[in-house]
C-alpha cells in the first residue's frame, strides 16, 4: 500500500525580495515547481484575485518511501 504524506501551503510561503514586495506570478510558479522538483505535487488549491494582487491556499502530497 502507497503511504503519503501532506503539506499545506499558501500565498505567505512564497518567497519575496522584501518585507513590502508583492508576490508576482513568476514568484508562485518557481515556488511550485521547486516543490515538484523536491517530489511534492499539487492535489487541490483555491485561488483568488484581488484587486492589486491574488492570493492562494492548497494542499501538496507526496509518496513516502
Amino acid at each position: 500500500m502507497n503511504k503519503f504524506e501532506y503539506k499545506m501551503i499558501d500565498t505567505r510561503d512564497v518567497p519575496t525580495e522584501g518585507i513590502f514586495s508583492s508576490r508576482k506570478k513568476e514568484d508562485v510558479e518557481k515556488y511550485l515547481n521547486d516543490l515538484g522538483a523536491a517530489g511534492w505535487e499539487l492535489v487541490n488549491v483555491d485561488y483568488r484575485e484581488l484587486e492589486g494582487g491574488s492570493e492562494f491556499g492548497g494542499i501538496m502530497k507526496r509518496q513516502i518511501n
